[in-house]
C-alpha cells in the first residue's frame, strides 16, 4: 500500500493544495453559500494526505470548518469528485473529501490493486475495501471530521481515476460486507503474504477468530521474495543505538514471521531487544518489506535481510486472491478462505 513519492510530484501537490485553498476561500469571502444535495447514499469523509507526509489532525485537536465546494476538483494530479472541504486545525489547514460509499470504494480498488486483475480478484478487494471502511467508520473518534485518510495509514484512495473494470467489479458487490455476529469485522489485508498469512494478535495485539494464518500462493508478487542491504549506520540512527555489534533473530510468531531481534551493542552487557515490527516502521515499509525474514546476516558494514512479502500479513493477501481467481475461485470463496465464519451481508440489511 505504499507509493514512491518524488520532489516534483510533491511540488506539484503543493501548488495544487494552494491552489484548491485559495480558491476555496475565495469563494467563502464572495459570500457565496453552499447547496447540500439530498442523497440516501451513505457517504465517507477521507483526510487527503500527500504521500510523504502522513501527519494527522489529533482528537484533541480544535477544528474550523472554513469552507466546501462541490464537483471535481483536481489536486496533486489526482481527480476528486463529491465535496471537498477546507478546515483549520491547531497547527496546519486540512482538506476532506466528501463521497458516496460506492464511489471511495472504486478510488480504493483503483489505488490498491492493478486494473488488469481478474473480475473476481477485483470484486472480494471492493467487499474487503468497503468492510474496513464501514467498520471505520462506525469506530473512528466523533472528535474528528473524518472517519478515513487517503494513505496507508487507512487505506489508499485516489479518488475518481477510475477504470470500466474496476466501475464494473465494484458495482457488482454493491454494499455488500463481511459480517461477524451481524457486524463489519476488522477487514485488514496486505499485499503480499510470501506463503502464510498472520494471527492478528501478533501485529494488532487482538487475536480475532477470523483472522487466522493460512496458507497461500503468492508467487506472481515481485515482492514474493526479496533482500535488501541496509548499512549498519542506517539501522543504527532509526533506532536510536550507537555502537550495534550484531543483530539476532530473538523470537518467531505463529506464522514464522520475526516477532523480535536481539541487538548487541559494543561495551554493554545486555543486548537490546527491538520489536521487528517496530524496525520495519522506523526503516520504512519499502525499505523493509515485511518482517517474515528468511535470514539475516552481516557483511562489512551493513546487514543483508532476505524475506518473502509485503505488508503486515494479515487478513487478505492481494496477490494470492489474485491467484485464486485464475485457478477458478469464485470472489465469495476468496473471502470465505481468508476471513473462514464470515458471512456475506448487505450493510443497509444489517
Amino acid at each position: 500500500m505504499n507509493i514512491k513519492w518524488h520532489r516534483e510530484a510533491g511540488n506539484r501537490n503543493k501548488r495544487s493544495r494552494i491552489v484548491l485553498l485559495l480558491s476555496l476561500l475565495g469563494v467563502l469571502a464572495s459570500g457565496f453559500c453552499f447547496i447540500t444535495h439530498a442523497n440516501a447514499e451513505m457517504k465517507m469523509r477521507i483526510l487527503l494526505l500527500d504521500n510523504k507526509d502522513f501527519k494527522v489532525p489529533q482528537k484533541n485537536d480544535k477544528f474550523t470548518r472554513l469552507g466546501d465546494n462541490s464537483g471535481d476538483v483536481l489536486m496533486g494530479g489526482v481527480k476528486y469528485s463529491g465535496s471537498v472541504e477546507v478546515w483549520k486545525g491547531e497547527k496546519s489547514l486540512y482538506i476532506i473529501n466528501e463521497v458516496p460509499i460506492e464511489e471511495y470504494i472504486k478510488g480504493v480498488v483503483s489505488a490498491e490493486v492493478r486494473e488488469n486483475w481478474d473480475m473476481e480478484a477485483l470484486k472480494a478487494q471492493a467487499v474487503v475495501a468497503r468492510t474496513y471502511a464501514i467498520y471505520q467508520k462506525e469506530h473512528a473518534g466523533k472528535d474528528l471530521p473524518y472517519d478515513l485518510t487517503s494513505t496507508v495509514l487507512s487505506q489508499v484512495y485516489k479518488g475518481a481515476n477510475l477504470s470500466p473494470l474496476i466501475a464494473k467489479a465494484v458495482d457488482a458487490t454493491r454494499s455488500e460486507i463481511l459480517t461477524w455476529q451481524g457486524k463489519p469485522i476488522v477487514a485488514f489485508y496486505h499485499s503480499t503474504s510470501g506463503g502464510m498469512t498472520e494471527d492478528a494478535g501478533e501485529v494488532f495485539s487482538e487475536s480475532l477468530p477470523y483472522l487466522k494464518p493460512v496458507k497461500t500462493d503468492c508467487e506472481l508478487s515481485p515482492y514474493y521474495m526479496w533482500e535488501k542491504v541496509i548499512p549498519l549506520a542506517e539501522l543504527e540512527k532509526v533506532l536510536g543505538i550507537k555502537g550495534i555489534a550484531d543483530i539476532k533473530i530473538d523470537a518467531y510468531t505463529v506464522s514464522g514471521r520475526v516477532k523480535e531481534f536481539r541487538v548487541l551493542v559494543e561495551k554493554a552487557l545486555d543486548p537490546v531487544i527491538v520489536p521487528a515490527i517496530e524496525l520495519r516502521k522506523k526503516l520504512g515499509w519499502d525499505r523493509l518489506p515485511s518482517t517474515l525474514i528468511t535470514a539475516l546476516s552481516r557483511n562489512d558494514g551493513s546487514f543483508v535481510f532476505e524475506g518473502r512479502g509485503y505488508g503486515h500479513g494479515v487478513g487478505m493477501c492481494q496477490w494470492s486472491a489474485l491467484q485464486m481467481a485464475r485457478d477458478g475461485k469464485t470472489y465469495r470463496e476468496i473471502l470465505q478462505y481468508f476471513y473462514p465464519g464470515t458471512a456475506l451481508l448487505k450493510y443497509e440489511d444489517r
